[in-house]
């Protein structure tokens, strides 16, 4: 048998290599995890809502007043440019252009006849008194030698005088009258500007029945109808809202948190919820200027980069993903060894320098929600702590932890534009 006192030595043996060995493990620091820089690609993403917007919505309303006779298409209806798409009662403004036409044509006759028979007329009433005038003056050429011989009398010479001024007046008239039917004279003009004035009141008929079918301006789709067979239409009141025919865009508010990200001409595709399987390809095509300060939103327009589908509506609401950064192959390392919120592009990690957790810093490219680009600071291969497992200065044991680099992270933003996760770095 062991005698106590041996027992109690081994106890006290054991004891002593138990606080040796803790002592031994507390001298070299804890194991803790390490992450390797590693090569992988990188791609960062951004969802949010869309809605589907031609490039304008036009309203058609009527310029006139009258009852609506026919409304010949309806809500979704497919329309070319001058369709007809409401009709109003137009009787009497189909008597008013039958009127204004008739008294069109009768100016028109009238000037032709100026311009030929009343010329002709004024021509030959011309010539005859210049024959007139001719004759008189021959006759008084003869009396005056006669009364100078007594053969005439005073009172006959004086007779021949007054024929001969009559005559002369009579050609001034016909002299005028002919100037007046002349190309430039007075009737003529005065004809020409009748039929200038019934012509124009044709126009404005034309223009006035015209005003009684209201047409598509160009190719369009209706939208809204709000008009019915035997309503008064007022002027200025909107009956049809179409949207003209041209790229189909989307329109999104995005979080002006993620402008940084966002630029002209990124990929993206999309999806509508109602089509899920069909994903469409398209482009960022502009970035609003300003931003809308209710919101602290700003509006991004997407462009298809194929025809669209049959199946997309007017403001039907779509997920969109634009790709906002990709890197094919580059250092990577995970979000989860910051120590610290970045300052910009700067940040700091905790790497093992002798035994000890020592900090460093590390300027950052890209950023997704769980990774980030190494660009300065560290290369492939280096090894860095878990932020928040050890402080600066202590002793540790490094063990290598497997991680998988992320490659497709991204940021979502609600159809306001709020952002539901804010982990992407700006």
């Amino acid at each position: 048998m062991k005698s106590p006192r041996g027992a109690g030595w081994w106890l006290g043996a054991g004891a002593l290599l138990v606080v040796l060995g803790a002592a031994f493990f507390a001298l070299r620091g804890p194991r803790v995890d390490v992450l390797q820089v590693r090569q992988a690609p990188l791609l960062r993403t951004l969802q949010f809502s869309a809605r589907v917007a031609t490039l304008s919505r036009v309203e058609i309303g009527s310029t006139v007043t009258g009852r609506v006779a026919r409304v010949q298409v309806g809500e979704g209806a497919q329309v070319r440019a001058g369709d007809a798409l409401v009709q109003l009662e137009s009787e009497e403004w189909q008597a008013a252009l039958v009127q204004a036409e008739a008294t069109e044509r009768q100016t028109r006759a009238r000037l032709a006849g100026v311009r030929s028979t009343g010329r002709m007329a004024a021509q030959a009433g011309l010539a005859q008194a210049d024959a007139t005038v001719r004759a008189a003056q021959a006759h008084l050429d003869r009396v005056e030698p006669l009364v100078a011989q007594g053969f005439y009398s005073a009172a006959q010479r004086d007779e021949a005088r007054r024929a001969l001024d009559v005559a002369r007046a009579q050609q001034a008239g016909a002299r005028a009258q002919s100037q007046a039917l002349a190309e430039a004279g007075t009737d003529m003009a005065q004809a020409q500007a009748q039929w200038d004035v019934a012509r124009a009141a044709v126009v404005a008929a034309r223009a006035r029945l015209a005003q009684a079918t209201l047409r598509a301006p160009t190719d369009a789709r209706v939208l809204l109808r709000s008009v019915e067979p035997g309503q008064i239409v007022q002027p200025g009141k909107p009956l049809l809202t179409l949207a003209l025919a041209g790229p189909t865009q989307l329109v999104a508010q995005v979080d002006e948190l993620f402008l940084g990200q966002l630029a002209a001409g990124q990929q993206a595709a999309v999806v509508a919820d109602a089509f899920a399987q069909q994903r469409l390809a398209a482009r960022v095509l502009s970035i609003a200027p300003g931003v809308d300060a209710q919101r602290g939103a700003i509006e991004v327009r997407l462009v298809l980069d194929a025809p669209p589908p049959g199946f997309l509506r007017e403001d039907m609401t779509l997920s969109v993903e634009v790709e906002t950064g990709r890197r094919e192959r580059t250092a990577v390392l995970p979000l989860s060894v910051l120590n610290g919120p970045p300052r910009g592009d700067v940040a700091q990690v905790l790497v093992v320098r002798d035994g000890r957790a020592q900090p460093m810093e590390l300027r950052m490219g890209l950023r997704t929600l769980d990774a980030f680009e190494v660009l300065d600071g560290l290369s492939e291969g280096d090894v860095v702590l878990r932020a928040g497992v050890v402080q600066a200065g202590d002793k540790v044991r490094p063990r290598l932890a497997a991680w998988t680099p992320g490659q497709a992270s991204h940021a979502t933003v609600g159809d306001a534009g709020v952002a539901l996760t804010t982990a992407v770095g700006r």
